[in-house]
């Protein structure tokens, strides 16, 4: 029995099968089909847990950023842990109250929020609004005053601190869209807390994702640290800080810091700068989620090239980029296994690609695999970004998904029918 590195609860057993949560994962694809997405419900517990552990004893929240996986099931999964929920859209919400979530452990983030979202958010009583401009704040106030209620507001603080990530998920710098540039901040703190049916409760940033390296947090940490002294000597209290989330996976060989080492180095420095007594948030998603899942797909044509230079060997599944767009749109490398080892067939190099209409739907490149038609892979560190980003291109519908725990699997939600696909089209 073997663990795979970066992927806890998932095991390659003596007879070179596949387990993820005691579970039989080429059992699992006959059972319910391909593509499939499976999560190991431990996985998520654990990842949840660190964090926990590091933050207990002191005032704090961990907020699940639900834009990693949405599915109810997971949601209810961090909702019985007691964590709270990043959101970015009115629709998110919906999905927290649905998985039987709290929405006063919500923190509502986005650079985009529309009048009726604010408005859906303070009927349902969310904890904050991370509010991302000076619009944002302005119309948040009237929308307040206008239900005869009182929005609870931080500012999402650009730091311009470079997390050192892919330029599509870094949100830290001046270039990027998100937050109030942090020269701005005091200035807008000001204007917060002068405005009608706004009480400015925290404050907040969030510099990327898939970050391995705990330098980038700390430096906006410290210039967190030294905006809320400046803030708090023009008058206005900040109650609770928000460091985000962004905290990466290993997907091939990434180090990142464990999430209890990191939190543990940020609680150390707020504590030496005397910060301790405020409310800490974070808001993990990828970390809590990422190695907790795999995406099934079976291999339905091996189209060997011809041994020329720049033929290729095609391993075509039935899972593509409308199911996991990662590596099309970041060209990220995600591990991909036999779900049952075979010792009958030669490995060699494969693209493994889907069967949608574009050159670029390809899950992995060059991976050395023994393989036949009618085998089942694994994708690897599939449980963040894929189920939420999957699409219906070309007429497919999107995949199951199923829950797995000590053994027992649960479907969490059916396979689309191709009806369900054009039922409200006219």
């Amino acid at each position: 029995m073997s663990t795979l590195p970066g992927a806890p609860f998932l095991e390659r057993r003596a007879d070179g099968a596949l387990w993820l949560d005691g579970v039989n994962l080429q059992q699992l694809a006959r059972e319910h089909g391909t593509p499939l997405y499976a999560y190991s419900r431990n996985a998520m517990v654990s990842a949840a847990s660190a964090y926990q552990r590091a933050l207990a004893g002191r005032p704090h929240l961990l907020c699940y950023a639900m834009k990693a996986n949405s599915s109810l099931a997971v949601l209810r999964t961090f909702a019985q842990l007691g964590c709270g929920f990043d959101i970015v859209s009115a629709g998110e919400l919906a999905r927290v109250i649905a998985a039987g979530g709290d929405p006063a452990k919500v923190v509502f983030s986005g650079v985009g929020k529309r009048r009726d979202e604010m408005r859906a958010a303070l009927q349902a009583g969310v904890k904050c609004f991370n509010v991302e401009s000076e619009s944002e704040l302005r119309t948040l106030s009237e929308v307040a005053i206008s239900l005869g209620t009182t929005a609870p507001v931080s500012l999402r603080v650009n730091p311009d601190v470079d997390a050192g990530t892919h330029p599509y998920i870094s949100t830290g710098l001046k270039g990027n869209k998100f937050g109030i540039a942090h020269e701005r901040a005091r200035a807008v703190y000001a204007q917060a807390a002068r405005l009608p049916g706004l009480k400015v409760v925290g404050i907040d940033c969030h510099i990327g994702s898939q970050i391995t390296d705990a330098s980038p947090y700390l430096d906006a940490l410290d210039r967190l640290l030294d905006l809320i002294e400046q803030i708090e000597a023009d008058g206005v209290p900040i109650h609770h800080l928000d460091l985000g989330g962004g905290l990466g996976i290993t997907y091939s060989d990434e180090q990142p810091p464990a999430a209890d080492a990191l939190v543990g180095a940020l609680l150390a420095r707020i504590d030496a700068r005397g910060h301790g007594h405020r409310e800490v948030l974070f808001e993990p998603g990828r970390s809590l989620v990422g190695n907790a899942g795999v995406l099934l797909a079976e291999v339905l044509v091996l189209k060997p090239g011809d041994g020329s230079e720049g033929s290729k060997n095609f391993c075509i599944v039935d899972a593509a980029m409308n199911d996991m767009v990662r590596p099309a749109m970041y060209e990220a490398w995600m591990a991909i296994e036999p779900c049952q080892t075979r010792g009958d067939t030669p490995a060699q190099a494969w693209d493994v690609v889907g069967p949608v209409c574009e050159s670029g739907d390809w899950l992995g490149r060059e991976r050395t695999l023994a393989v036949r038609e009618g085998d089942v892979l694994a994708l690897l560190s599939a449980g963040a970004y894929g189920m939420t980003m999957a699409s219906n291109y070309n007429t497919r519908p999107r995949a199951a998904e199923v829950m797995l725990d000590q053994g027992q699997a649960t479907l969490i939600r059916r396979r689309e029918q191709v009806q369900d696909l054009f039922r409200d089209e006219v």
